[in-house]
C-alpha cells in the first residue's frame, strides 16, 4: 500500500453524533461545537457497528503505521482536510535495568516524543486543527504550558491557519521559540495555563478566534483516544495491567479510556481494563486531593509550581471524567514530589539510556512509590508514558573541560 494511502484515500466515516459527557444531551455532528450547554466536554459517538465491518485488526495491519490509519474510528469525514506531520507509531521501550532494581521485568514506556513537535500533543491537535480546517474555522486560539501550544502552531501551520498563543510566562524557553517558529503569535502572560486560558476565552469574544483550550472543543479526545488503540495494537490487542498517566488536563486518559470502551465494543478487545493511575506533581495536585476525598469534581489548586510544566493545571474542565476513568479501572491518583521527578528522570537516563521530559519522570517516580506501597505487584505489565522528548527542557550540565595544548592525566579521565 502506499506510503501515505491513509492521508490520500477517501474512506467511510461513521460518526453519528455527540453528546455532553456530563447529562447526555445529544449534539449534531459536522458542525462546529466548544462546550456543551452544561459547560462540559463533549463526546464524539460512532456507529460502531458499521465501523467494525469496515474495519478489523486484519485490515489495520496492511495499512501504513500512522495515526491516520484509524480514519473509521475518527472524525474527519474529507481526506481533502487531513492534515499531517507524519505521525509515526510511538515505540514501547523496556526499562530492563530500572525495572530490574525492583524485580519487575515488565517495565515499559510508551515513548509519545517521537511525534512531530516531540510530543503526545500532536495526537490530539493535529485531530482538532484538522477538524477546524473541515467546519471552516480560519484563526485558533489556545493557552499552553508548552508542548500543546507547539503542535498547535505546527498543523495550523500545516493548514493555513493562524494560531495565537497564550502561555505562562515561566514557560520552557524552547517551547516559546518553537511556538513562534512556526508562525504562531505567542504571548507570555504573568499568571498560570488556566489565567491564559481566560483570555483566550476572551479573545474568542472580541476577534472570533476559535477556542482549541483543552477540552473546550470535542476532537482532541479523538486524536488522544489514538493511544489506546495503539497501544493495544502493538501489544496483540492484549491490554497491559496498569498504565501510568501524567495528569494535567487529562485527555489522553480520557481517550484512552474512550478507545477500550470502543474496541471492546468492536469485539477487538475483551472486558479487561488496565488499572488507570493519574498522576500529578505535589505542587499541583488537584485530581489526586478530588480523588483521595472521593469527590468527583475538583476544586482549583492555589500556587500551583512544579518543574513538571506539563500537568501544572490548576484546574481541568474534564477532572470528573479523568475521576470516572480511574474509579472505574480500580486505578488511583498520586502526587510525586519535584525530587522524586528528577530522580527518576536521572535513573531512566542513565542505567537504560531513555531520556524521559519531567512529566515521563513523574510516571516513574509514581511507579516507584505504587510499588513500594504494595499497589503494583513486579509481576505486573506496566505501561508509563513519556509525553514528550526530554530535549525540550533544561538540562544540568555535567560536562568538564580539557585543554589539548596541556599536559592530560590519562589516569584521571
Amino acid at each position: 500500500m502506499h506510503h501515505d494511502a491513509n492521508l490520500t484515500a477517501e474512506r467511510p466515516t461513521f460518526v453519528t453524533h455527540l453528546e455532553c459527557s456530563l447529562t447526555g444531551e445529544r449534539y449534531e455532528a459536522d458542525r462546529l461545537h466548544g462546550l456543551s450547554k452544561a459547560g462540559r466536554p463533549l463526546l464524539v459517538r460512532y456507529d460502531l457497528a458499521a465501523a467494525g465491518a469496515a474495519l478489523n485488526p486484519g485490515t489495520l495491519a496492511d495499512r501504513p503505521a500512522d495515526l491516520w490509519r484509524y480514519r473509521e474510528l475518527l472524525p474527519v469525514r474529507h481526506a481533502r482536510n487531513i492534515v499531517s506531520l507524519g505521525e509515526t507509531m510511538t515505540p514501547i521501550v523496556p526499562l530492563p535495568t530500572v525495572g530490574g532494581a525492583l524485580g519487575a521485568p515488565n517495565l515499559w514506556v510508551k515513548d509519545e516524543g517521537r511525534l512531530p513537535t516531540g510530543s503526545f500533543k500532536a495526537r490530539g491537535l493535529v485531530m482538532a486543527v484538522a477538524m477546524a480546517k473541515e467546519l471552516g474555522v480560519t484563526t485558533i486560539a489556545m493557552p499552553t504550558n508548552g508542548n500543546a501550544g507547539a503542535a498547535a502552531a505546527a498543523y495550523a501551520a500545516r493548514a493555513g491557519m493562524e494560531a495565537v498563543i497564550f502561555c505562562p510566562a515561566d514557560t520552557p524557553e524552547v517551547n516559546v521559540r518553537e511556538i513562534a517558529a512556526q508562525g504562531a503569535r505567542v504571548y507570555r502572560v504573568n499568571g498560570y495555563i488556566d489565567d491564559c486560558g481566560k483570555l483566550v476565552g476572551q479573545g474568542a469574544k472580541e476577534r472570533g478566534w476559535f477556542d482549541l483550550s483543552t477540552l473546550k472543543e470535542p476532537y482532541r479526545i479523538e486524536g488522544k483516544k489514538t493511544m489506546g488503540l495503539e497501544l493495544a495494537e502493538q501489544l496483540g490487542w492484549e491490554l497491559p495491567d496498569v498504565i501510568f498517566y501524567p495528569t494535567g488536563g487529562g485527555t489522553g486518559l480520557i481517550g484512552m479510556w474512550k478507545a477500550f470502551a470502543e474496541m471492546e465494543a468492536l469485539g477487538w478487545i475483551g472486558p479487561k481494563r488496565p488499572r488507570m493511575v493519574a498522576v500529578q506533581a505535589e505542587g499541583c495536585a488537584p485530581i489526586v486531593r478530588a480523588w483521595a476525598a472521593g469527590e468527583r469534581h475538583a476544586t482549583r489548586w492555589e500556587d500551583a509550581h512544579t518543574i513538571a510544566m506539563g500537568i501544572r493545571v490548576p484546574q481541568a474542565v474534564g477532572d470528573f471524567l479523568i475521576l470516572d476513568a480511574v474509579r472505574e479501572s480500580g486505578g488511583f491518583a498520586c502526587a510525586v514530589s519535584d525530587a522524586a521527578i528528577e530522580q527518576a528522570v536521572d535513573d531512566a537516563a542513565r542505567q537504560d539510556g531513555l531520556l524521559l521530559c519531567p512529566e515521563g519522570g513523574a510516571t516513574l517516580a509514581a511507579w516507584r512509590e505504587a510499588m513500594a506501597q504494595g499497589l503494583v505487584g513486579p509481576q505486573e505489565t506496566v505501561l508509563l508514558f513519556n509525553c514528550a522528548t526530554g530535549l525540550k527542557y533544561p538540562l544540568p550540565d555535567r560536562s568538564r573541560t580539557l585543554d589539548r595544548h596541556a599536559p592530560i592525566d590519562w589516569a584521571e579521565l
